[in-house]
């Protein structure tokens, strides 16, 4: 499965992604490009769904992970990178695979099924209602509409901060 990178195609090096800062339209471009990863990522060495689970995106933990872990590949593997960077990146990649294994234990997503990750409650904090269990059935349609729900709250939260400085 070739691996095809919107960072490619960018005029400038790839830099870090601070998901909580993106803009609808570059959401949607790095969630098309970190899937794009992944999916290779997952085909290419074999991993399970202890590593990389189908429902990866639906867990913030996996999220951050993998897409460090994307921007690392990206860097070691650019054509101006020192030649033993790749090894540098699958020393790395061996490290993260350990972190991924903990995160999914830790968050309790599976092949066939997923839940939210179970958060602990500090005192003085209110209880978060969250989702139960559902049954994994299609991972590429959750993905679509998880991006297209994610995309379109970023757009609502754009028009509000525009309504706001514009009076």
């Amino acid at each position: 499965m070739p691996m095809m990178s919107a960072a490619a195609i960018r005029d400038e090096p790839p830099g870090p992604i601070n998901w909580n800062l993106l803009d609808a339209e570059a959401a949607e471009a790095e969630w098309r490009d970190l899937d794009r990863f992944v999916l290779w990522l997952k085909t290419a060495f074999g991993l399970s769904p202890a590593i990389v689970p189908p429902y990866w995106h639906r867990h913030d933990e996996l999220i951050w992970e993998l897409s460090a872990l994307h921007l690392h590949f990206l860097a070691c593997f650019d054509e101006i990178a020192s030649p033993s960077a790749p090894i540098a990146w699958m020393r790395d990649f061996s490290d993260a695979r350990h972190r991924l294994r903990e995160w999914v234990a830790t968050c309790g997503t599976r092949l066939d099924g997923d839940r939210p990750t179970r958060q602990s409650r500090w005192p003085g904090e209110t209880a978060e209602t969250r989702g139960g269990e559902v049954k994994i059935a299609d991972r590429a349609a959750d993905f679509e509409e998880f991006v297209r729900t994610d995309v379109l709250r970023r757009r609502r939260t754009q028009a509000i901060v525009d309504r706001q400085l514009l009076g």
